[in-house]
């Protein structure tokens, strides 16, 4: 038999409540982990990522022999540290003579590996090497812009598996609304092969164009670097469907007798009673009906005197 743990305190309780499942998840954090060996460019590679997500990111610089996620039992560990962290999203660096600056990135559905994707590092430039105006440089917390460019990440099964991940992994935290003035800074990810990505971090630098939306400017503000994809591994079938289930929105109320239409828009029905015209009350201060009124008892006072006229005998005109 297996024992259930449960909060005995407050604060068990509001972390236990805090990794829960909802409606609207939190945040993502990225789980940083180190292999049985690593180069001195994975080091920096991993250390610079770190600082770019250091808000919503665990780093372990500890060496990890016993994490081999594309083999079968070798992502225990990585489940382990999952589960420990609450982290939805994983980089994992090692450096071998088959696989040199080997980076596995992936993420995590119920604290268990959900897809992979492995690729090499070359090209590497880290953000020492780049000399720019410090004034530009991006603030920490921002929100960056991601840009996807070339065919491939549409037509190329690994390219498009490796956007998905991309994605996850940079854009932070998911909002509705931005302020122009925040954004300062970029992610450009350009196919150059079939598998060959150049990932570059740019700062946005706003100029005068004459209209109310400034011109923006690119400075490359590092690090930069060829991803060269290797294996990726996706998801089984069920697993995905498990992964994309949504529950019911039950806070929004369904509005009877209202449709959209494609062509209308959005359409109604409204329910009319019968009109009963003679239980009606009809208004008699009309000016129509004041005269006919004065009409009438005008010719009723004429055929008064005329009646009172020819009682007495005299002559009736006519």
């Amino acid at each position: 038999m297996l024992e259930i743990k449960t909060a005995k305190t407050h604060r068990g309780r509001r972390i236990l409540e805090k990794r829960a499942p909802k409606l609207v998840e939190n945040e993502k954090k990225t789980l940083f982990v180190h292999g049985t060996k690593t180069s001195n460019v994975l080091n920096s590679v991993l250390t610079e990522l770190y600082h770019l997500k250091k808000e919503n990111s665990v780093k372990y610089t500890r060496k990890n022999d016993k994490i081999r996620p594309f083999e079968a039992g070798g992502e225990t560990n990585l489940e382990f540290f999952s589960q420990k962290t609450d982290c939805a999203l994983f980089v994992f660096g090692s450096h071998s003579k088959k696989r040199p600056d080997n980076l596995v990135m992936g993420r995590f559905y119920d604290n268990h590996v959900y897809d992979l994707v492995e690729v090499g590092v070359e090209n590497y430039r880290s953000l020492q090497s780049f000399s720019y105006d410090k004034k530009i440089s991006p603030k920490m917390g921002s929100k960056p812009l991601i840009a996807f460019i070339g065919e491939g990440f549409e037509s190329v099964d690994e390219l498009k598996h490796l956007k998905e991940v991309l994605l996850e992994l940079l854009r932070g935290e998911v909002i509705e609304n931005l302020n122009l003035a925040g954004v300062d800074r970029i992610y450009v990810c350009t196919a150059i092969s079939s598998n060959r990505v150049y990932l570059s971090h740019c700062a946005l630098r706003l100029k005068k164009s004459g209209t109310v939306v400034p011109r923006m400017e690119l400075v490359e503000v590092g690090p930069s670097m060829d991803l060269v994809v290797r294996r990726h591994r996706l998801p089984n079938e069920g697993l995905r469907k498990e992964a994309m289930k949504t529950a019911p929105d039950r806070t929004k109320k369904k509005l009877k007798n209202v449709k959209g239409d494609p062509l209308l828009g959005k359409t109604g029905k409204i329910y009319i009673p019968d009109q009963k015209l003679g239980d009606m009350a009809i208004p008699y201060k009309a000016k129509g009906v004041k005269r006919e009124r004065r009409e009438a008892k005008k010719n009723k006072g004429d055929a008064d005197t005329q009646a009172s006229k020819k009682q007495k005998g005299e002559e009736v005109s006519t």
